[in-house]
């Protein structure tokens, strides 16, 4: 069936919300709260404002905002709209943001007073006060079809520049479907959720499922683990949402042993989690652990692992009822249980199509399937596993070698926070196993070393081992091995 342009909107969540909760907390950032009703209000003042500079429907808006109370008036205002929202994220470089705006075709920004971003049309935080407080409060309502753009995430740029990802209406009412019937089911009134990851990445996408539920969202300008403990315990906070380098940083932080916590469900993805840090999480907050996978171009909804899943370790979950999900060989021919192959999935969850890039939208869509990307495989009882990324595995001496499985048992050594493995360019092996790891400062590089020894067959060791304060990321908060692979291929040839 064609979507039509009266189907349901997103800003009809929010009007339906306002309607339903009224006056109760919407949304904290510090010491301001607004309330569903003066969210409603805010989102439709400055929705109205922005079309009255100018900006037509499907035209593409640049968002670049800190975590906090107008970056989701802007979000949501540009969905009421019917603008295009290009999110950015604070963490990423102004050579990035120039990149996705000019990529994106971006007509105008908002954005908190960053120096050196020029659009069109330029919304600095004066001016976006003075539109969400002073802008026309008629209901803002543009219908756009279900499978009109709605939103432009980008890839992560891991092995070259990132994608622009055609994200629709319809994808976003099947994730926030997704959300409240599988991750996190028992979502209701009453219960406060605590950002603490960038909103312009993963865990913004919970907030629409909160304000449908009537969550009070607590808000995290940047993310703190000590922080993140005082506030929890302060607020009596039930749901997060957690990248796992965050859970371990938590779990390392002051005074976590003793506060009161009462996290009722920490959901966690963005990158896969290893054993040991699973297990000390279980340990001091319960089997509270909902795992969520998902990409760029089928964003946070690709499969789900749910607490009561957990003693199934390593795996990713099973499908969400809207995603269909499978293994492939080289040849795009399914694999049977057990088999290692690509990841792929289809369904109304995932991308329309790269902006602007139709042959690269054509290799992803091979044969109407999404590849992901992910190495893989599938078990007898439909539970997937992710092995690594695809351009990331090892070849050592003829040996494929999975860097994630290195990295689990670095991880898994007393005081290692995060680790990355890499292949160093080697006439004899090909790729020289190399690990680089961060934590606490004492950390003993023999004693670890032997720890790998212990657990590793000898060709998937480590050769050797650096310490770094912290790893590169990227804004979603996924380490980025090819930034090591790089540097440390150049201080070799210093």
């Amino acid at each position: 069936m064609t979507p039509t342009a009266n189907a349901m909107q997103i800003g009809s969540l929010i009007r339906r919300a306002a309607q339903q909760f009224g006056e109760a907390p919407c949304l904290t950032e510090g010491e301001r709260t607004i309330s569903f009703a003066e969210f409603d209000a805010a989102t439709d003042r400055l929705g109205n404002a922005l079309l009255t500079l100018g900006l037509s429907p499907s035209e593409r808006v640049g968002v670049l905002m800190p975590n906090g109370i107008d970056c989701l008036i802007a979000y949501y205002a540009l969905a009421k709209s019917g603008l295009v929202r290009v999110g950015l994220n604070t963490r990423e470089t102004l050579d990035d943001h120039r990149y996705k705006l000019e990529e994106s075709g971006s007509r105008g920004i908002i954005h908190a007073g960053i120096d050196g971003l020029d659009a069109e049309i330029n919304i600095e935080p004066n001016q976006l006060t003075q539109m969400i407080a002073e802008g026309d409060r008629t209901p803002c309502a543009v219908d756009r079809p279900l499978d009109a753009p709605y939103r432009l995430g980008f890839t992560g740029g891991t092995t070259g520049k990132p994608k622009g990802v055609t994200l629709t209406t319809g994808g976003e009412l099947w994730e926030i479907s997704s959300f409240l019937s599988d991750l996190m089911p028992d979502m209701r009134e009453g219960d406060t959720f605590l950002h603490a990851a960038p909103i312009a990445h993963a865990s913004g996408a919970f907030f629409l499922p909160a304000i449908v539920r009537g969550v009070h969202s607590l808000i995290m300008p940047k993310f703190d683990a000590q922080a993140f403990v005082e506030l929890g315990h302060a607020s009596g906070a039930t749901l997060t949402f957690l990248v796992p380098t965050m859970l371990a940083m938590i779990l390392e932080a002051p005074g976590v042993d003793g506060a009161d916590l009462r996290f009722r469900r920490i959901a966690y993805g963005a990158s896969p989690i290893a054993p040991r840090l699973l297990e000390r999480g279980e340990t001091r907050f319960g089997r509270v652990f909902a795992q969520v996978y998902g990409q760029a171009e089928s964003p946070m909804v690709i499969s789900c692992l749910k607490p009561e899943d957990h003693d199934r370790i390593g795996s990713c979950g099973r499908p969400f009822p809207c995603a269909d999900v499978a293994v492939f060989d080289d040849d795009d021919n399914p694999l049977p249980p057990g088999e290692i192959g690509e990841i792929v999935t289809r369904g109304p969850q995932t991308m329309a199509y790269y902006w602007n890039r139709p042959e690269a939208t054509d290799k992803a869509f091979r044969n109407g399937w999404l590849h992901t990307g992910d190495i893989g495989s599938m078990d007898e009882d439909g539970f997937f596993y992710i092995l690594d990324r695809k351009n990331d595995m090892l070849i050592s001496g003829g040996f494929n070698i999975y860097p994630r499985e290195v990295e689990d048992v670095l991880l898994a050594f007393e005081g290692v926070v995060e680790a990355a493995v890499v292949g160093l360019p080697d006439e004899k092996w090909g790729d020289l196993v190399h690990a680089v790891v961060a934590g606490r400062p004492d950390l003993d590089t023999d004693a670890l070393l032997a720890h790998a020894k212990e657990h590793l067959a000898n060709f998937k060791r480590p050769k050797g081992i650096d310490v770094w304060p912290e790893l590169p990321k990227s804004g979603a908060n996924k380490i980025l091995r090819r930034e090591v692979r790089e540097r440390l291929i150049a201080e070799r040839e210093e």
